[in-house]
């Protein structure tokens, strides 16, 4: 890791880049091109995003990646209503990735989501690349989805040591986050022309997001 590395909350001046970084990160990564540049350009303008908890990530002034929350909810069978976070899209740009920014970046967010009052975090994604961030499998914490599945890909957090008991809890994350594939081609039509292709981590890809634990 060389050069001077900053992490700063994100500016509006920012936005086109990081959706040029977010876009280089995941493109063919877990399908044909990719929809997270448009979720980003979307998300910052809904009631659920956490401007407090955008951040961006610099190695000699120059933004190399960033990671953004929402709010989500966990519900346990008596109606009772629990706020955590969620985040994604996490990058870094390609030609910096296993390096050890997306860790520096994550640990600062989390830090900060301490000290927001937050004690839980829910994602989705490949556990390779979160269990050593101390994210557990959501079977572990009775976390389910509303259909009463424990998906693979389905990871949890606690920011502060037994912040969950283990009751039912009903995972629920924002409505951004169901993204409207239609309008994200539209918006990739407007921009610089990529390939879209198959590579091999669409198949990982498809594993994990259709694999439930029993």
């Amino acid at each position: 890791m060389n050069g001077i590395v900053k992490i700063r909350n994100e500016k509006e001046a920012d936005y086109k880049k990081v959706e040029e970084i977010t876009r280089e990160a995941f493109w063919n990564l877990y399908n044909p091109g990719c929809i997270e540049h448009y979720l980003v350009h979307v998300m910052r303008s809904h009631e659920d995003f956490l401007p407090e908890l955008d951040f961006v990530i610099e190695v000699d002034d120059q933004i190399i990646g960033n990671v953004m929350y929402t709010k989500a909810k966990l519900v346990d069978e008596s109606g009772e209503v629990k706020q955590i976070l969620t985040f994604g899209p996490l990058c870094i740009h390609p030609d910096y990735q296993r390096k050890g920014y997306g860790k520096m970046l994550l640990e600062h967010s989390f830090r900060k989501a301490i000290e927001l009052g937050y004690d839980v975090v829910v994602i989705f994604g490949n556990p390779g690349n979160y269990v050593s961030r101390g994210f557990k499998s959501c079977k572990k914490y009775n976390i389910c989805m509303e259909n009463g599945t424990f998906p693979s890909a389905m990871l949890v957090k606690e920011l502060k040591p037994e912040a969950l008991d283990n009751r039912k809890w009903v995972y629920y994350d924002s409505p951004v986050m169901a993204v409207d594939e239609k309008e994200a081609e539209r918006f990739d039509d407007g921009l610089e022309k990529k390939e879209k292709k198959f590579q091999p981590s669409q198949e990982e890809f498809y594993i994990h997001s259709n694999s439930i634990l029993k």
